[in-house]
């Protein structure tokens, strides 16, 4: 054998050895036995559903076989489910809902502004105000989620966006049933005008406490999954607020806020005159986004170092605080009020100090989030011009 022959040979097998060595761990990762997380084929097909469509496709099928990341990234993290927790069927269910939602959200987003829009299709009133929009998906999506959560828990209490209206929203009783709090659309004004920054939102408190968290953006394409004491998730990678916003102070912060529908000359000046504060003091940059779930997801990623609403009682609902509020709190967010206006926004102890995390009050009309404790406060005092 001339040595060129046996060079060639041995270039060969290293070649096969290397083949089957990737191979190998493909099949570890990937393959029926893995130890980890396996893709979850039904909602992925679900996910792929057309509205009125076929529920299966077998291109899709195939497309998965040869792209297992993409359908891995919707299982819901092992992290979550191990031993022994206590919402293990919810947020299972939870997570499929929310990407049934977001699939009807798609078509409406991937069709605005070209010939293929119908803006019929929509169907859009208005609720409280000329601002404040909702849509035949906000009602779709819905009923949706309620019919899957009460099919499968229909002793468990649901408050949505939708059903609930502008009306007041009952307190949600420490030793009543699990309650679901469900926004079918968060930042609908955003979807309606084509906008990416929306997303379907489903929350649930245990013993009236907020304690797991689903958000899934369509056009972005990022699910957001947490559970109290159990993490924060997007797209299966945790969550962490100390990775980069350890420090931060509010002169190096991107600040989010959000104005809401506030419409007096009075009110208008107290939510201008927070941003010019800011302004005055220095930050790195403000945005308003147009959701206050992503907001809260954001501020988790370390997308946006604080956020605030509501510095004239034009503040959130708990529809948009719940599942955000698993997020940042499991993120190591700090979360609290921008302003204590009830006795249900403070400790009960006597020292006026404000409820923070989990103890926040879903009632609240104003919300501070941020991603360390003393930027929250910084950020609070310049609002407030304390």
């Amino acid at each position: 054998m001339s040595s060129s022959a046996g060079a060639m040979k041995l270039t060969l097998a290293a070649a096969i050895a290397t083949a089957v060595a990737s191979w190998a761990c493909v099949s570890v990762a990937f393959g029926p036995n893995s130890g980890g997380a396996k893709p979850h084929r039904e909602s992925i097909r679900r996910l792929g559903r057309r509205i009125g469509g076929d529920e299966d496709d077998d291109d899709d099928d195939d497309e998965y076989d040869l792209v297992p990341v993409r359908a891995h990234r919707y299982d819901v993290p092992p992290e979550i489910l191990v031993g022994d927790c206590a919402c293990r069927e919810e947020v299972l269910l939870a997570v499929r809902l929310a990407l049934e939602a977001g699939r009807n959200m798609t078509r409406h987003l991937n069709a605005r502004g070209t010939e293929h829009e119908n803006a019929s299709d929509l169907d859009i009133s208005t609720k409280s105000n000329s601002a404040d929009l909702a849509t035949a998906i906000d009602v779709l999506n819905e009923d949706l989620i309620a019919r899957g959560i009460r099919n499968r828990f229909p002793s468990h209490r649901i408050i949505g966006e939708e059903s609930t209206g502008s009306g007041p929203v009952d307190p949600i009783e420490p030793n009543g049933e699990n309650t679901w709090i469900i926004d079918p659309i968060d930042g609908t004004t955003n979807f309606a005008s084509g906008l990416p920054l929306c997303c379907v939102s489903i929350g649930m408190c245990v013993g009236g406490v907020p304690h797991m968290g689903v958000a899934y953006a369509p056009a972005t394409d990022e699910l957001y999954v947490a559970v109290r004491g159990r993490g924060a998730y997007r797209n299966g990678v945790r969550l962490s607020s100390s990775g980069g916003g350890g420090g931060r102070t509010l002169s190096d912060s991107v600040v989010g806020f959000e104005f809401g529908y506030a419409k007096s000359e009075e009110d208008v000046d107290l939510m201008t005159g927070a941003v010019k504060r800011l302004l005055r003091h220095g930050v790195r940059a403000t945005r308003s986004l147009g959701s206050g779930v992503l907001d809260l997801c954001y501020v988790a990623s370390g997308r946006l170092d604080v956020v605030y609403a509501g510095v004239a009682d034009e503040g959130w609902k708990p529809w948009d605080y719940c599942a955000g509020l698993v997020v940042a709190n499991e993120a190591g967010c700090t979360m609290t009020h921008l302003i204590s206006r009830s006795k249900e926004d403070l400790v009960d102890d006597g020292s006026g100090e404000i409820r923070r995390g989990y103890e926040f009050n879903l009632l609240s009309r104003s919300v501070i989030c941020g991603v360390n404790a003393d930027l929250v406060e910084e950020t609070r005092r310049v609002v407030l011009g304390l």
